[in-house]
């Protein structure tokens, strides 16, 4: 999976950035048990989605790999809203596209801002208003 490194599940901590099922998320919680007679210790992981904010729950063991996501964090400029939508112009490339308006932001966005995105896995994700 492009733009993902591996990590390992033991090294995780609260704040932590994780892909589970090819989504990209940030672990709220983790809860280690200890090693049965023959087994290894298992880490529960509570995390919540970048992109939409779902909860995932998930079981591996503590010596297991598990990738983690690779997070550029760039600016752009504001040119138009439409809707739940700002088209904008990267900064460092001068490419346009589309970005979705989150309900945090909502009329707070107008054209000639710039704005901090995140590109998760392909995705870019409004972060924070960098200037107004």
């Amino acid at each position: 999976m492009a733009g993902t490194k591996q990590g390992s599940v033991s090294g995780l901590r609260p704040g932590s950035y994780i892909v589970i099922e090819g989504v990209a998320c940030k672990v709220n919680k983790i809860e280690t048990s200890r090693p049965g007679k023959h087994g290894h210790a298992k880490c529960r992981i509570d995390a919540s989605s970048l992109i939409d904010g779902n909860k995932k729950v998930i079981v591996l063991p503590g010596h297991d790999k598990i990738d983690v996501p690779i997070i550029d964090k760039k600016s752009a400029q504001v040119l138009s809203v439409s809707g739940d939508n700002a088209n904008v112009m990267d900064e460092e490339s001068y490419e346009t596209f589309d970005i979705k308006i989150s309900d945090e932001f909502k009329g707070k966005i107008s054209e000639g801002i710039t704005i901090v995105y995140w590109d998760i896995l392909g995705d870019k994700v409004l972060k924070e208003i960098k200037s107004g």
